[in-house]
């Protein structure tokens, strides 16, 4: 049965905490180093449905995992008995594909109702070139594929996915040959950033006409690396929008990950007005990390589009709840892939913007929303269709209502950030 939250709006959010280990970087933690050769110290794994997943289906494939070590398989894994259930998580069923495709057995692949309802064929297509081998007509999930004589070539992406670039990368350091890879713009680089920390050698460029390629001789091997994971930042940005448009808010968010190619969210809002300063700058296990204070303040309307889009597609769904409290006419392009994650997530902005009384315009590939101009918006009433982002998204909504908000389906909170509501209640004044 679906869980439906409930809260009353208003208060102001105070205080200094840490988000939970961020999503992406803990996966790859856990697939990097199941590939590689030797034993691997993990901290701050994030401890969600989702990264249960992954776990849960790398122990079907002969890995050891404990709570904080991982034994890697140096390349080698044992054909698993049962279908691999990756449950609602989209990256664990693309990297693992990547991963398989050069082992020389059967495998299916599947997971709940939402994950077999997203596209697949974006990566069964550039695997399939390198030589993996996929039932005919893959789409979606369930899907069968079969290892198979992995040979490196150019292979080019439509879209630029972080995904569907790791997935082609797994691939080619098990692959003979030299893989060109072209992206249309630069995606998060979280698995360049790990892979080249465990030896791996490789060159990336931005190509004159913006595309990103990298080029990389397989067959290579992994060295396991220790891994210090630190706070999400798509998991922060529901705390930094919130303390933005509630008045007499003052947050520091501590060890964030400031990726530059995450903080498309910090960018967008900074361009609208937020108060948002970055501290203690430092690199732990390869990745920049910060303390970020943010204050309230007075938002405006902006214009999101192009490269930036890649850098914050995750976060574009809390996003359009500050565009929703700020003043002005705001629009976002480029932005079609929101129509395939867990939902369809521009359906899911129009129903929290349109609850919150402010006009919003559904486009082919975004949304136009005319701001509130900060005053309290009406009670919030929101089916999050089983989309984890679009439920906390409605959640900092509520928090501008002068009324009770009510979201339906809370319980896909659970696949990225279990503590979200508990968090928000201990900061919240």
């Amino acid at each position: 049965m679906a869980k439906e939250l409930t809260l009353r709006g208003g208060g102001v959010l105070r205080g200094r905490f840490r988000v939970p280990g961020d999503k992406s970087i803990s996966h790859r933690a856990l697939i990097l180093n199941a590939l590689a050769v030797g034993e691997a110290h993990l901290t701050g794994l994030l401890d969600s449905e989702d990264l249960h997943a992954t776990a849960r289906c790398l122990g079907q494939l002969g890995v050891q995992i404990e709570p904080s070590r991982i034994i890697g398989r140096g390349g080698k894994f044992s054909a698993p008995d049962e279908p691999l259930d990756c449950g609602n998580s989209g990256t664990t069923i693309r990297l693992l594909m990547g991963l398989l495709a050069g082992q020389h057995f059967k495998v299916t692949l599947t997971g709940d109702r939402s994950l077999r309802g997203r596209p697949m064929a974006r990566v069964a297509g550039p695997l399939s070139k390198l030589g993996a081998l996929f039932e005919k007509g893959v789409s979606s999930a369930p899907l069968s594929m079969s290892g198979g004589a992995i040979v490196n070539q150019s292979v080019q992406s439509s879209v630029a996915s972080a995904q569907v670039k790791t997935a082609v990368l797994l691939t080619a350091v098990q692959g003979e040959g030299l893989l060109e890879f072209i992206e249309p713009t630069t995606s998060r680089d979280h698995t360049e950033r790990m892979m080249r920390a465990m030896g791996v050698v490789f060159e990336d460029e931005v190509l004159p006409d913006g595309r990103h390629r990298i080029r990389l001789g397989g067959p290579q091997r992994l060295k396991a690396v220790d891994v210090d994971v630190p706070g999400d930042i798509s998991s922060a940005a529901f705390f930094i929008v919130a303390a933005s448009i509630l008045a007499g808010s003052d947050i520091t968010i501590c060890h964030l990950g400031v990726n530059p190619s995450r903080t498309g969210i910090i960018d967008a809002l900074q361009k609208m007005g937020a108060n948002i300063t970055i501290m203690n700058m430092q690199t732990i296990s390869g990745e920049p990390v910060a303390d970020i204070r943010v204050r309230s303040a007075a938002l405006h309307g902006v214009h999101i589009d192009g490269d930036l889009i890649p850098r914050m597609v995750d976060e574009l769904p809390v996003l359009a709840v500050a565009m929703a409290c700020a003043t002005g006419r705001s629009t976002v392009r480029d932005a079609l892939e929101l129509r395939v994650k867990e939902s369809d997530r521009i359906a899911g902005i129009l129903k929290i913007v349109t609850a919150m009384g402010c006009a919003v315009t559904d486009t082919p590939e975004g949304f136009t929303i005319d701001g509130c101009d900060g005053r309290s918006t009406a009670a919030i009433s929101i089916d999050a269709t089983g989309d984890h982002r679009i439920a906390m998204a409605a959640v900092v909504a509520g928090l501008k209502s002068g009324d009770e908000t009510r979201v339906s389906g809370g319980e896909a909170i659970a696949s990225s950030f279990p503590q979200f509501m508990n968090l928000l209640e201990q900061i919240r004044a």
